[in-house]
């Protein structure tokens, strides 16, 4: 299991442990710390939030997926599945779930992706159909068209971090932050980097 908040974590674990046949073999908050965890423990199930407190859950899916195609993993979290849950998927997740679901529903999720099969809602079922059919009209919101990375930069660029506290988060370079700033301010249609943060704090306050 892997969130940033010690109490997230101990909540799912009380409704994982209230399973008989399911037990919580490994916690992490971080990414690295993550994935070298799944590397000692195997797990048969990584549960993962998208923000983490280093690193993020995308590119930890990512990098599981990578090294194991095999490796069955769940995103419970709470941001919105119209942005992210594609991007799960994509990455190798096999479902999505919001943290304000039932108990039920999360243990309905963990089965239903220990069996291999996916589980997302049906508005996202829908959708994924509609664009597999070809007949999906091109997205019109910009954010959409982000990249998993740059919408993550500008996720944290929204929470007020700084360009040096975002590449300490990401690990990566300032450099490489600045120039994820100079592709939104591009991608996003905005002239500075004034008006590249105030859009990112409206987006930030209207998605948390």
């Amino acid at each position: 299991m892997v969130d940033d908040h010690p109490m997230v974590r101990e909540g799912l674990a009380m409704r994982v442990s209230s399973q008989s046949d399911l037990e919580i073999c490994g916690e992490a908050s971080a990414e690295d710390e993550a994935f070298d965890l799944v590397k000692q423990v195997c797990p048969d199930l990584l549960i993962v939030d998208i923000a983490l407190k280093k690193g993020n859950g995308i590119e930890l899916i990512k990098r599981v997926h990578a090294m194991n195609p095999a490796a069955k993993m769940l995103v419970v979290s709470a941001y919105q599945e119209t942005l992210y849950a594609e991007r799960a998927l994509r990455a190798g997740a096999l479902g999505y779930l919001n943290k304000q679901e039932s108990n039920e529903k999360v243990i309905e999720a963990i089965r239903t992706v220990l069996r291999g099969q996916r589980f997302v809602s049906e508005r996202l079922m829908q959708r994924l159909v509609t664009q597999a059919l070809g007949s999906h009209a091109a997205m019109e919101d910009p954010i959409e068209q982000l990249t998993d990375r740059e919408l993550e930069v500008f996720r944290l660029i929204g929470q007020g971090f700084t360009s040096g506290t975002i590449a300490e988060q990401l690990f990566l370079s300032t450099h490489t932050i600045d120039s994820h700033r100079e592709h939104l301010k591009r991608k996003l249609n905005v002239k500075s980097a004034t008006e590249l943060n105030r859009l990112a704090v409206q987006w930030s306050l209207e998605n948390a």
